[in-house]
């Protein structure tokens, strides 16, 4: 096999006069064997030729992985974390502008401080658990679970770039951090009712469409009233949202890239006929996408700016601003519907914005949550509320809503119930219902229980009968 090793401090060839091996003009200074000759390895030097960190163990190893395509030098892992991060990793990540600036601000924040001066061969199981411990300690469990998964994603780099040989975060014995899961809540007509009328006028239209089509609040924002509402074809397309990218708004495609098609309701499609006479839509131009300015051509003719007339715009007319409204409508209407404490009073001459506190619980996506809700009583298929919701699956629908679906385990029991009783399939479901449904057991037989659940089912309502005005 290529490959062999040299004596540095002896020369090669014997001296002719007396037959022995002479001194090299570097005898005795640094180290002694150097490894050279094999295929796509650089030259090594050892102290020593014999043991498991000497020239011929690192030769043998050398040779095999070599002529099987799978050798590592460790020595391109004596590069800090900071500066593979810097130099390979973060310039070559593509991702959505906003995304990578949340991915910024976690990566410098939370792991270059701290494991930025490690060398990468030196990241160890054993260095992340404490950093782990460390970490969990101070942050947010989602926050400890997305961070973790960008240092793993980083470490999966340097072994795709022969920087290391295996990725330590994915150690049997290291688990990444998980976030306790958040049970979507629906709201009652009653909270949704009394949040829009204690809402700015302008901005009442954002509840009925959240809703009542299911818009996240980007999406809310960024409806085109000439291009994304056809009360024709009774549908709300959700084309585009406002979002904020290096500080300022840009439109840009829906969560995830999916454009979408939702059913309209009559009351929306009323609300949405009001909203436009008492407050006419307002064009709007921003960036796509990127508000920076392009550096190829391409790049310049996908961010040119476009122009959108659009359904809400703040008191002056431009694109609503995500933060700023949440902060200064949304939150105030929650406070004056008792859905949150009021915040604490002002210090007198401070122009600090109000402190309301931890309210992701209620935020705009609460909406998003009740629209499901109704959906999903009425019994619509999960497939096409997974579709209007933009889901990429309707697994993530389930996973999500799946608590709103109605009498599961009642319907259940009465099959099971007419199986045992001896009724055959086609008794069993109903030729009216394309899904199929379990005729009811009599009032007389029925349990306290299944004449409940019947008796909420039946009057469980249509997504028009839900969504009324607020008084």
């Amino acid at each position: 096999m290529p490959g062999y090793i040299e004596d540095r401090w002896w020369t090669k060839r014997p001296d002719p006069a007396t037959g022995k091996k002479r001194h090299t003009a570097r005898h005795g200074q640094g180290k002694r064997y150097r490894v050279a000759g094999v295929p796509g390895v650089r030259d090594r030097s050892f102290q020593n030729l014999l043991g498991p960190d000497g020239a011929n163990a690192w030769l043998a190893k050398a040779q095999n992985e070599s002529t099987k395509g799978e050798f590592i030098d460790p020595r391109d892992g004596n590069i800090p974390l900071r500066e593979y991060v810097e130099g390979s990793w973060w310039p070559a990540l593509k991702a959505d502008p906003s995304t990578l600036e949340t991915i910024k601000g976690r990566v410098w924040t939370h792991i270059l401080p701290t494991l930025g001066e490690q060398k990468l061969r030196d990241i160890k199981v054993g260095t992340l658990r404490i950093w782990l411990k460390d970490l969990e300690r101070t942050v947010a469990p989602g926050t400890a679970n997305a961070v973790w998964g960008y240092l793993s994603n980083i470490l999966t780099y340097a072994v795709d770039d022969e920087r290391i040989t295996k990725n330590p975060c994915k150690a049997k014995t290291i688990k990444a951090p998980t976030a306790p899961p958040q049970k979507a809540r629906a709201w009652s007509r009653e909270r949704v009712s009394a949040v829009k009328a204690a809402l700015h006028p302008k901005y009442q239209i954002l509840v009925d469409v959240g809703v009542g089509a299911g818009h996240r609040q980007g999406e809310a924002f960024a409806i085109d009233v000439d291009l994304d509402v056809d009360e024709e074809a009774g549908v709300i397309h959700i084309r585009r949202q406002v979002k904020r990218v290096a500080g300022k708004l840009v439109f840009a495609p829906p969560k995830g890239g999916k454009e979408r098609t939702a059913p309209l309701p009559r009351y929306l499609a009323a609300q949405i006929r009001a909203h436009k006479e008492a407050f006419p839509p307002q064009k709007v131009t921003l960036p796509w996408r990127d508000p920076r300015p392009g550096e190829t051509k391409k790049e310049i003719e996908e961010r040119a700016p476009r122009t959108h007339r659009l359904l809400v715009t703040n008191l002056d007319g431009d694109a609503v601003r995500a933060w700023s409204w949440n902060q200064h409508y949304w939150k105030k209407a929650l406070a004056a519907a008792c859905v949150i404490p009021e915040p604490p009073a002002r210090v007198r001459g401070s122009n600090a914005n109000l402190a309301y506190g931890d309210t992701r619980e209620f935020g705009y996506h609460s909406l998003r949550h009740t629209y499901a809700s109704v959906q999903l009583d009425a019994r619509e298929s999960v497939v096409s509320v997974s579709k209007w919701l933009g889901h990429s699956d309707a697994a993530i629908t389930l996973r999500v809503y799946a608590h709103f679906m109605p009498e599961a385990d009642g319907r259940g029991r009465r099959a099971m119930d007419a199986w045992f009783e001896g009724g055959t399939h086609s008794e069993m479901i109903s030729p009216d219902s394309p899904q199929g449904s379990i005729p009811a057991p009599t009032i007389e037989s029925a349990t306290p229980a299944e004449a409940s659940s019947r008796s909420t089912s039946s009057a469980s309502p249509r997504p028009d009968s839900e969504l009324v005005p607020a008084s």
